[in-house]
C-alpha cells in the first residue's frame, strides 16, 4: 500500500468530493480517481459511495478512515521525534487539558515548554477523558491531563498527580445559595461534565449514597465554556473542581454553596498510550505538567465544614513565578 494512496483517501473523505481533494493536493481529478480505485481494489472493499454531490463513506471506509489517520500521526509523530532527537525543536503536540489542568497547571507549564520548544505547534483541546479516549488509543491525542474516575482501558495508562476536591456551584444570587446539605438541594437543576460516559453515573451515586432520589439532569457540558455560561446565566447548579472558585476569571460569575457533605472527586491523571512512547516534546510537555502539580496547593482544596483536609502542599502561585 503507498502512502500517496492513503493521502488521497484521506482528503477525499475529508472533502467529501473528488474534485475537491485533487484541488487541495494540487493533482488532477482522474489520478485521484485512479488512486482510490487502486485502494479499492487491493483491500477488497468499497470506501466511498458516489453521490450526486460528491461522496461519502461506507461502514468500511468509515474503518479505514480511522485507522489511516493513525497512521499519518505515528508517521508525523516518528518525523518530529526524529528531528527533535537531531536538536531541531519543531513539530506538534496534541493534548487534551480539563479545567483543572488548564487553571492549576497549565500557566507554568507552558512557560517552561515554550523556552524549551519555541517552534513546536502545541494543540490542546479542553475536554474530559471520555471524549478523547478514542483518540488516544489511535495517536491522534499525545495525552489527557484531568480527572480519571475509573480503572482506564488496556490500552492506556493512567499516572496520578494529585488529589482533587469539588464544590457545588451556582450563579451569584443563587435561591439555593445558603443550602447547607445535599436534602435542600434535592429539587435543583444540574449540569454535568461528561467526566463520565453517562451523564447520570457523576452525581447519582453521590445523592444515593446519602438516601436521596437522583437529581435532574438538565444539560451534559463538554467545554470550560458551557460550564461557565450555562451556570452564570441560569438557575443550574454544577459540581465542579474547587480551583473554579479560586481563580478571578471565573469567580465573579460562579458562587460556591457549602453543603456540609464530603463531595468525592477523581484523583487528577496523566493518561496516555501504553504501546507507542511520547516524542521527547510531548515528554517534556508531561514533565512540566509533573513538576506544576508539585506545587498545587491541596489545602485550598479543604473548602468547607464536613469535608476532609488534604495534606498541606506548596502554594500554587509558586509554580507561577
Amino acid at each position: 500500500m503507498k502512502l500517496n494512496s492513503l493521502r488521497d483517501f484521506m482528503a477525499v473523505a475529508e472533502r467529501g468530493s473528488l474534485r475537491a481533494a485533487a484541488r487541495q493536493l494540487g493533482v488532477t481529478q482522474p489520478a485521484i480517481t485512479r488512486s482510490i480505485q487502486e485502494l479499492e481494489k487491493e483491500l477488497g472493499v468499497v470506501l466511498f459511495e458516489r453521490r450526486a454531490k460528491g461522496v461519502s463513506l461506507t461502514r468500511m471506509g468509515e474503518v479505514f478512515l480511522r485507522r489511516s489517520k493513525a497512521v499519518r500521526c505515528e508517521l508525523d509523530r516518528a518525523r518530529d521525534e526524529l528531528d527533535q532527537l537531531r536538536g531541531q525543536m519543531n513539530g506538534h503536540i496534541c493534548v487534551c487539558l480539563s479545567g483543572v489542568a488548564h487553571m492549576a497547571m497549565l500557566p507554568s507549564a507552558m512557560a517552561a515548554f515554550r523556552q524549551r520548544f519555541p517552534d513546536v505547534q502545541l494543540d490542546i483541546i479542553d475536554g474530559l477523558l471520555p471524549s478523547v479516549e478514542a483518540e488516544l488509543k489511535d495517536g491522534i491525542v499525545d495525552c489527557y491531563i484531568g480527572p480519571t474516575l475509573e480503572e482506564v482501558s488496556s490500552e492506556l495508562s493512567a499516572e496520578k498527580l494529585l488529589d482533587s476536591y469539588r464544590v457545588i456551584v451556582g450563579r451569584h444570587g443563587h435561591p439555593l445559595a445558603n443550602a447547607r446539605s445535599l436534602r435542600e438541594l434535592v429539587d435543583a437543576e444540574w449540569v454535568t461534565t461528561s467526566v463520565t460516559y453517562r451523564a447520570e453515573e457523576e452525581l447519582a451515586p453521590l445523592f444515593a449514597s446519602h438516601g436521596l432520589p437522583p437529581p435532574r439532569l438538565i444539560v451534559q457540558a463538554r467545554s470550560a465554556l458551557t460550564f461557565l455560561f450555562t451556570v452564570a446565566y441560569s438557575d443550574l447548579l454544577m459540581l465542579l473542581p474547587i480551583q473554579w472558585t479560586q481563580t478571578p476569571l471565573f469567580s465573579n460569575a460562579l458562587q460556591p454553596i457549602h453543603v456540609a457533605e464530603r463531595l468525592p472527586s477523581p484523583p487528577i491523571c496523566i493518561v496516555q498510550r501504553n504501546s507507542m512512547p511520547l516524542t521527547p516534546a510531548a515528554e517534556y510537555f508531561c514533565d512540566m505538567i509533573r513538576r506544576a502539580s508539585r506545587h498545587v496547593d491541596t489545602t485550598i482544596c479543604n473548602p468547607f465544614p464536613g469535608q476532609v483536609a488534604s495534606t498541606p502542599r506548596r502554594a500554587v502561585a509558586a509554580s507561577l513565578n
